[in-house]
């Protein structure tokens, strides 16, 4: 039996790729290798966000040669974002990859491999997404659901339009089956995946009157992302809803009106926020200000008062200045936020802030000023964290923790990594009672009384 090797980089889209990989390759007869150097096909999901992601799959990608060089007849691919982004260059780089696909063509490994190829082949132009392949979930439990591709935003700084292309939604029915279909294979917990999954279904077209539960959007109306989530929320057997990613200029009161309402829609929004200053995000590209963002927040707050919310940050944007980092830190610190995945500014190519290196920012200056960034996202998330401790929250686990292999691991409904002792098993939803919290992780006991009783 032949054996394959995936390794995937960057977001839970690419993650959500490569269990279709894997899932489609399964069904043609390969198993899985442990290692790299076992496998006679060596698969890369790459990610172009930042170089340094780059760097990283360019430094396994000489592993690869070396490992072709020794067994020539191992077949090498490349998918994803980075082979998307030099579809031009890939096989004269490289020449040692046999196939290299972008993040629409992940069906066009499978005809590689059943065509028995003897020349490379590159498969580029977007046709279709991979919901109807075979999944091989990292958890049985755990489902990613595709409801888009590709992005219309136009944000300086970011590569994802010239890679994935322009927006393209799910027809809302196809996204409810496949729903159905992964609760009946023991799904509890869906993530809807996009680049900016609330403006799903504006390139739909407009639906005749519906009526049910699943109509997904008014009558006459094109569907709606607050639809979608009331669709999926309708789901028998789906217990948790998560999605990734929003942009705060989408974020509709529709959509946090759904937070307060659906049983199943986890109180959690990642809520990008890049910066704090108007004027960088006007440099950014961003279409929202300060004050639009933090409106945002109080809605979200008002309507979901437990709400927790996590964002993204860029330091050192091209002409950031300290007065402008230090209006990024005063909405760190009146938000509040949960946590927060925090970047320095790197130029991409082929983007429009990779242009403008008059202005950047002395790589010491971003790295103190990211220093004095996680300084204060840890504290104001481990005051956060607080009000967990002495509360009892159902947590989804998901196997043994990574710190304490006597405990479980698992997480809240708000995205909090719990480690607890217990009886439960993955997959199982356990009441845990919190009885410590950090910035990052909660840690408690599970509530056998609650395991009893229910």
């Amino acid at each position: 039996m032949k054996r394959y090797h995936v390794t995937t980089f960057g977001c839970q889209m690419n993650e959500h790729d490569s269990e279709r990989m894997k899932g489609m390759l399964r069904s043609l007869g390969y198993a899985e290798a442990a290692r790299r150097g076992d496998a006679d096909l060596i698969l890369f999901n790459t990610c172009s966000i930042r170089e340094s992601a780059d760097s990283r799959f360019i430094a396994h990608l000489g592993e690869a040669r070396r490992l072709k060089r020794e067994r020539p007849e191992r077949v090498v691919g490349v998918g994803g974002c980075w082979a998307q982004s030099l579809k031009d260059e890939v096989f004269e780089r490289f020449p040692f990859v046999d196939v290299a696909f972008g993040p629409g063509q992940v069906h066009r490994l499978a005809e590689f491999l059943i065509s028995d190829s003897l020349t490379a082949q590159g498969y580029f132009e977007f046709e279709g997404f991979t919901g109807h392949l075979p999944a091989l979930r990292a958890r049985p439990f755990q489902g990613w659901l595709q409801i888009s591709v590709g992005c219309n935003c136009a944000c300086a700084y970011c590569i994802v339009p010239s890679t994935r292309g322009r927006e393209v939604s799910r027809p809302l029915a196809e996204l409810v089956q496949e729903a159905e279909a992964m609760a009946a294979d023991g799904v509890r917990e869906v993530t809807l995946l996009g680049q900016n999954v609330n403006s799903y279904g504006r390139d739909l077209p407009s639906r005749a009157p519906a009526t049910g539960p699943r109509a997904g959007g008014s009558p006459a109306t094109r569907p709606t992302f607050a639809g979608l989530l009331a669709a999926i929320d309708a789901v028998e057997g789906i217990e948790r809803i998560r999605y990734t990613s929003p942009h705060p200029k989408d974020m509709r009161e529709d959509v946090i009106w759904a937070h307060a309402e659906l049983a199943s829609l986890c109180e959690h929004i990642h809520l990008p926020l890049q910066s704090g200053c108007s004027r960088i995000l006007k440099a950014m590209r961003r279409t929202y200000d300060r004050q639009r963002y933090l409106d945002r927040v109080a809605l979200i707050r008002e309507h979901v008062p437990d709400v927790a919310l996590t964002t993204d940050i860029i330091v050192g944007f091209p002409g950031e200045t300290e007065e402008d980092f230090l209006q990024t830190m005063e909405v760190v610190e009146e938000v509040g936020y949960d946590g927060a995945f925090t970047f320095i500014f790197s130029p991409r190519r082929g983007t429009e802030a990779a242009n403008t290196a008059e202005a950047n920012v002395p790589h010491p200056v971003k790295v103190e000023r990211m220093q004095r960034l996680v300084e204060l996202v840890q504290r104001r998330a481990r005051e956060r964290a607080l009000r967990f401790v002495g509360r009892t929250l159902e947590v989804l686990v998901e196997g043994p923790s990574r710190t304490d292999p006597d405990k479980l691991r698992g997480r809240t409904r708000h995205n909090k990594v719990v480690n607890f002792t217990g009886l439960a098993a993955p997959g199982e939803l356990a009441q845990v009672r919190i009885e410590s919290a950090t910035s990052q992780t909660l840690s408690g006991e599970e509530s056998l009384l609650a395991r009893v009783a229910g």
